[in-house]
């Protein structure tokens, strides 16, 4: 991907949708289409079709899951096609087999993809343990930006409306990791002439309510104070000198990050979450939100999640 935050310019050359053929990836293809057609970029359709169920069975069975993956996967370009979906767009269907995440890794570096779209059942806890997530492993791992479409996000994509004021809303905590977001998400902003906010929450527990400690007054001013210095750190985020200024909105909330990024997402009407993670390897669980935060949101925005990885 080509970023240029000087001149806010962002490219888009190709995008990859990871698709399951289940219902679950309708939302996401759709978000991949409208992507693609905002910016003309190509689009992959991948079906990786996971071997391990059928090691046991010989490959035999392997041969039938993939033969039965390639028809379904024939049927959804024939009623894109029908449609009017891929009307102008270069795309490309793509079926392999193996390890889920490792194929799509590799197709990713052989296609030089510059944005993943993939889905999520949003299991949890045990669940989770069991099947696992591979929607989660790629916006750990995934050497581009991952676009994270949830089982509560909106039916149709709202990329490409000319109609409406796109909303675009980055949480960060000032960190590193979490600020190799905002060139991309100002560049989104200002190419869609959008709308964008800059949130910060600060992980904030109760004031103990003890004699002789700060009296009700006291708290709700120290608290006012600290959210007046986030304020201040988000504007500095912003350049001053700015020749295309972005309609720009700075919220300080005080609470569980988790919680606090979808309300204001959910109170805000957002139609893309922005967030930067910290590489795995450098911080094993966590980001500059833990992975269990960040997927959390991903699972209950009602709108995409786009992540960018250091």
């Amino acid at each position: 991907m080509s970023l240029a935050s000087s001149a806010l310019d962002l490219r888009l050359k190709s995008v990859l949708v990871a698709t399951d053929l289940s219902p679950a990836s309708v939302k996401p293809l759709y978000e991949a289409l409208a992507i693609c057609r905002h910016y003309e970029a190509k689009l992959y359709v991948a079906h990786v079709v996971s071997s391990v169920p059928y090691l046991m069975a010989g490959p035999g069975a392997l041969e039938l899951a993939c033969e039965g993956a390639s028809r379904e996967l024939q049927q959804l370009q024939r009623a894109l096609l029908r449609d009017g979906s891929f009307e102008g767009l270069d795309r490309e269907f793509i079926i392999h087999y193996g390890t889920v995440w490792e194929e799509l890794q590799a197709l990713i570096l052989k296609k030089q993809v510059d944005l993943v779209v993939v889905g999520t059942h949003a299991r949890r806890g045990i669940e989770k343990v069991l099947l696992g997530s591979v929607a989660e492993q790629v916006f750990r791992d995934a050497s581009c930006p991952v676009v994270t479409v949830g089982p509560h996000s909106y039916r149709e994509s709202r990329v490409d409306l000319t109609a409406q004021i796109r909303t675009y809303l980055f949480a960060t905590d000032f960190s590193e990791a979490s600020l190799l977001a905002l060139p991309l998400a100002r560049s989104l902003a200002h190419q869609t002439k959008g709308r964008l906010i800059l949130l910060h929450v600060v992980p904030a527990a109760p004031a103990p309510q003890i004699p002789g400690w700060y009296s009700a007054s006291e708290i709700t001013a120290m608290r006012e104070n600290a959210r007046m210095t986030c304020v201040r750190r988000l504007e500095q985020l912003v350049p001053r000198d700015d020749e295309t200024p972005i309609d720009t909105e700075f919220v300080v909330q005080f609470g569980i990050p988790s919680e606090k990024i979808l309300q204001v997402a959910l109170d805000k009407g957002v139609d893309l979450i922005i967030l930067g993670l910290r590489h795995a390897s450098l911080a094993g669980t966590i980001s500059h939100l833990p992975w269990a935060t960040a997927y959390e949101i991903v699972c209950g925005a009602g709108c995409p999640v786009l992540t960018v990885r250091q």
